[in-house]
């Protein structure tokens, strides 16, 4: 059956087990796999380069799009072998050995780690691995669910070996849209005027001579995780869709928007599920991550077109769009990471993002990756892309974490991902603080009017209170900044102490 696949029938030789291609991967050498959220890993090499690494211990460098499922960061790094890991990740097994400094990791905006190969400030890419859905008549690799990095890491690589996985549909073929942009200083503008401009080719091209190995596998996907919205989540999409209501009352916008991009998770996965009850209609998305609400909103009817990177979907939305792939072909595009995240796109196509933090303080600065300031929970990954460009850039968290122990709005975050500069509008549950055109001490006072959290509002405003004594364009009491973050560590709670009477 796999013959089907392969295309180009001087590589037929080329088929070869999982435990043969890992061998191709030496100590020290600098790896580059597919894998975007989940989705489009390779998903048999890896693991065949981890269990040869209990009795032929190797460290690598590992790139790869973004994270990866079907716990292969785990294994990867339980068997020793990763040395250092860029430019995202989201395993937990991966982030404790990171924490402890055993695995040197990279956080990068997801935009800009194939720029850096190209001009060889990171690499060379040693070996590439890239699942497939196929292979074409002149060597070309069409991706599964998924592009990330894997046309950069397949065409600057030394060696590739090619996952052909069967239990991907076919009718993923047409889906993607790879375009490498020109070198720089040289650099042509990119020609994407729309979310459905084609302006690639569908598969990856390469020198077939490059292909080392061929792989056939059958393991599916990781299924995503997604929690049903909440009434907190339902609140957040519900401030956001009031926001925009009045956005287009003022003439701003129209009632089909700006095209949308939403970072992953449950709450922004919430969020774009709350548009299927509103009056916006036509919309388009262009964004990294297709979700289950994706296809909801396409479902509705409300949705036109999805240009995104990976599709990254729960175990009951597989079941439902998969093999209704050719019903929504037409409406979706998968590219290149570079490309989805490409400053220069977002920038022309005016986008609204939405993107989910940690952490944010009363001027608008956001952690988005740091818990306590130190500890790495995934990486930036593309929220760093879309926050600068945007036309709207909106983050969204809820106001309380761990049953109320943690406030999610702080006199300043433990860790800046993105400044006061690039955010423009907060949400938590409680409701929306528009920082549009404010000056930070009018900041600071919408975000504590409309977004902490009852419990912390008295603290935070006296907090800044006595910050306004000392002055400054920006109030704060540096010897008390991070006190919450400290209090915390300490009795594992942000609140004050009740004084007693």
């Amino acid at each position: 059956m796999y013959r089907d696949r392969i295309r180009h029938p001087s590589l037929f030789g080329k088929v070869v087990s999982a435990e043969e291609a890992a061998s191709l991967i030496k100590d020290g050498m600098t790896v580059g796999m597919s894998g975007f959220t989940r989705s489009g890993e390779a998903k048999a090499v890896p693991f065949a380069l981890a269990e040869r690494a209990k009795t032929d211990p190797l460290k690598i460098t590992l790139l790869t799009g973004a994270s990866l499922g079907n716990d292969l960061d785990k294994t990867l790094v339980e068997a020793g072998v990763l040395a250092r890991r860029l430019p995202f990740q989201a395993d937990p097994a991966l982030r404790k050995a990171i924490n402890r400094g055993e695995v040197m990791f990279i956080d990068q905006h997801l935009s800009e780690t194939v720029e850096m190969l190209r001009t060889r400030q990171l690499g060379p890419i040693d070996v590439a691995v890239v699942e497939a859905v196929a292979i074409t008549e002149d060597g070309g690799i069409i991706p599964t669910t998924s592009v990330g990095n894997s046309a950069t890491f397949a065409i600057l690589a030394e060696k590739v070996i090619i996952e052909i996985n069967l239990s991907q549909p076919v009718e993923l073929e047409g889906l993607h849209d790879i375009y490498i942009p020109t070198r720089r200083p040289f650099r042509e503008p990119i020609p994407i005027v729309a979310c459905e401009s084609r302006v690639g080719l569908p598969f990856i091209p390469i020198d077939p001579s490059k292909i080392a190995a061929i792989v056939v596998t059958e393991k599916k996907d990781s299924a995503a995780t997604v929690a049903p919205p909440d009434a907190d989540t339902r609140a957040i999409a519900g401030h956001l869709i009031e926001f925009l209501r009045h956005e287009v009352s003022l003439g701003r916008m129209g009632n089909t928007l700006q095209p949308l991009q939403a970072g992953i998770g449950s709450i922004a996965n919430a969020v774009l599920h709350g548009l299927i009850e509103s009056p916006f209609h036509s919309l388009k998305m262009y964004s990294e991550v297709l979700q289950d609400s994706t296809f909801d909103l396409f479902d509705a009817g409300k949705l036109l077109f999805a240009s995104g990177s990976s599709i990254t979907l729960s175990e009951e939305k597989y079941r439902a769009v998969l093999p209704n792939l050719p019903s929504y072909k037409n409406r979706i595009l998968l590219r290149p990471q570079e490309i989805s995240n490409h400053p220069e796109i977002i920038r022309r196509l005016g986008l609204i993002g939405i993107n989910t933090a940690l952490e944010f303080d009363l001027y608008g600065n956001v952690n988005s990756t740091h818990v306590g300031g130190t500890m790495m929970m995934n990486g930036i990954g593309g929220s760093g892309d879309f926050a600068r460009n945007c036309y709207l850039s909106v983050f969204v968290t809820k106001s309380i974490a761990k049953n109320g122990a943690i406030s999610s709005v702080v006199p300043m975050v433990s860790h800046v991902d993105h400044t006061e500069h690039d955010v423009d509008i907060l949400i938590t549950e409680i409701g929306l603080a528009d920082l549009r055109g404010l000056a930070p001490r009018e900041r600071a006072k919408v975000v504590i009017d409309n977004c902490v959290h009852p419990a912390y509002r008295d603290q935070l405003a006296d907090y800044y209170r006595r910050a306004l004594t000392r002055g400054g364009h920006t109030p704060h009491l540096i010897e008390e900044a991070f006190s919450w973050h400290v209090r915390a560590a300490k009795t594992g709670s942000m609140l004050e102490p009740v004084a007693a009477d």
